[in-house]
């Protein structure tokens, strides 16, 4: 699945086949929303684009995505790069190291990962030296009653450093606090677990109105994450196929 054409000669077929799946989210998006007593206007869908290649990108922008999700500052860099001009918001979601910040600060518009605040002066000094503001989410770590090495792979600050972290987003030259972001414990019910991370939302936004972000749910989880209130979704091969 290469990105031979040329920018703007996109593969018919592969148009096509991105544009069912997403009516197919789209649509899942809206029934989550109905049944939760919700707007579907109200839940932003990221379109997770990572190990695709560019033309991907620009068929999703031409389909009206401009939500555009990575994981991996060495293949978003390059791959933002190649799109750029589309009016595309890129968020990076992935785990992020300090020497990375300034990368990432460069071309993303949201840091849904911040987990630690070694990382708050790093994005700082990156958002200072490209004059921009990034917003940035305070990743949570749910937890649950399996054994830490399964927690491990998610990331996340504890629930009980959230509020230090995020006042120091808040305080940050360059930084705006977005709101928390989490992914499900594996092997555990999403739904106890984002119904935390709404409680969790509601005391941030106790301390800090404004960051009104929650990021949660994937394509395997992204009902319980709308009926627990989550503002931006994460899809990634519902939309976009399972990777050949």
């Amino acid at each position: 699945m290469g990105d031979q054409s040329p920018a703007g000669a996109a593969d018919p077929a592969r148009v096509e086949e991105i544009r069912a799946n997403l009516a197919a989210v789209r649509e899942d998006i809206a029934a989550a929303a109905r049944k939760a007593d919700r707007d579907a206007s109200e839940v932003t869908l990221i379109a997770v684009t990572k190990t695709y290649p560019a033309a991907d990108v620009r068929i999703l922008a031409g389909l009206g995505v401009l939500d555009v999700g990575e994981n991996r500052d060495q293949e978003a860099a390059p791959k933002a790069e190649a799109t750029a001009g589309l009016g595309l918001r890129w968020h990076f979601i992935g785990q992020l190291q300090t020497n990375k910040a300034a990368s990432v600060a460069s071309y993303a518009e949201f840091v849904h990962s911040v987990d630690r605040l070694r990382l708050v002066p790093a994005l700082s000094r990156g958002a200072l030296r490209y004059d921009k503001g990034l917003t940035c989410l305070v990743q949570v770590d749910l937890g649950n009653a399996e054994p830490m090495e399964a927690n491990v792979a998610r990331g996340g600050a504890r629930p009980e450093q959230v509020l230090a972290l995020a006042d120091a987003i808040a305080e940050a030259p360059g930084l705006r606090l977005g709101g928390l972001m989490a992914v499900a414990p594996l092997g555990a019910d999403p739904g106890p677990a984002f119904a935390r991370l709404h409680d969790l939302a509601l005391r941030l936004r106790s301390a800090h109105p404004s960051a009104t972000m929650i990021s949660a749910g994937m394509s395997g989880d992204l009902g319980e994450a709308v009926a627990a209130g989550a503002t931006h979704v994460r899809i990634g091969s519902a939309i976009l196929g399972i990777r050949r």
